[in-house]
């Protein structure tokens, strides 16, 4: 039971959402959709829970349409939105009841789905939801997504504002959920949580970029990318961007990562370029490619197209 999206399209007035968004998740798969904010990652999730319509295009979810099985849909579905929604008022327990009910279940049925995440908060159990800190409310949202045993869960954004150590222990359960067949489709800014999917699709002004898997969209990426560094950082910011041919240029730590447009780029040529710039203590050699660095080239190549 899995995704399928073909051909969506969304405006908010003069806003475009999405850009002819096509791609499949498969059944039991673990998707993330990477991009930073408003690059379309809530629309597009808001669709395929049929709580937005589409301007174009089709999608199904479960094998079901969007569209003309919407109430079906949201019996098989879990979603996870990017901010906490759930009562604040209630306690993590009365929650829980909450939502079982509603989807015609109880903690009971389906507690063993639910198990490795609730024990960590069922010691909070009587505390109410607005006094949890940000990871617990996290762990309680996610199990109330979960406790009518869904087919495919939606998480958007779900560990945006949590620490680093809650971060780990989320995916962790992420994965737990994979190998019990469940179809997850996950959506974050964080480069580094992209590396924890099996496929993932990077999506920038509403358009995808590119789709693969994390390794393959590393290894495939054509550019080689280089670490520049000199004193002034600033300064050399300005300047690489003001090299003929130059294709992407973005801080990225202690360094400047920088592509050059033309297969044939000599780095001794940039050299001589910001030695008679005068600048100092300058390096330059290859980076070791990330995501990051391939979202922001592809970044680079988008908006080049779009002028």
């Amino acid at each position: 039971m899995g995704i399928t999206l073909q051909h969506i399209s969304k405006s908010y007035k003069k806003v475009k959402a999405l850009d002819d968004v096509s791609f499949d998740v498969n059944p039991g798969e673990l998707f993330g959709l990477i991009g930073p904010d408003g690059a379309g990652k809530t629309t597009l999730f808001r669709i395929l829970t049929t709580l937005l319509i589409p301007d174009e295009g089709s999608a199904g979810v479960a094998g079901l349409d969007v569209i003309k099985d919407y109430k079906a849909i949201r019996r098989a579905v879990g979603y996870m939105p990017g901010r906490f929604s759930l009562y604040q008022d209630l306690t993590v327990e009365e929650n829980l009841n909450f939502f079982a009910t509603v989807f015609g279940t109880s903690i009971e049925e389906n507690y063993d789905l639910i198990k490795d995440i609730y024990v960590q908060i069922e010691p909070f159990k009587d505390r109410r939801a607005g006094k949890l800190s940000g990871g617990m409310k996290q762990k309680l949202a996610l199990s109330c997504a979960l406790i009518h045993k869904p087919k495919v869960l939606f998480l958007d954004e779900p560990t945006t504002g949590v620490d680093p150590v809650s971060r780990k222990e989320f995916w962790e359960m992420l994965k737990r959920l994979k190998e019990k067949g469940i179809t997850i489709l996950v959506s974050t800014p964080y480069m580094d949580e992209a590396a924890l999917c099996d496929r993932i699709a990077l999506i920038q002004e509403g358009k995808i970029l590119e789709i693969d898997s994390p390794e393959n969209i590393v290894n495939n990426h054509p550019k080689t990318i280089y670490n520049v560094s000199a004193k002034n950082t600033y300064r050399l910011i300005q300047d690489l961007k003001e090299y003929p041919g130059n294709h992407s240029v973005f801080a990225f730590g202690e360094y400047v990562h920088y592509t050059h447009s033309k297969e044939n780029f000599n780095p001794e040529d940039l050299q001589n370029y910001l030695t008679q710039k005068n600048h100092q203590q300058l390096e330059i050699h290859p980076a070791k490619v990330s995501i990051e660095d391939v979202f922001m080239d592809l970044t680079s190549e988008h908006k080049t197209e779009g002028n």
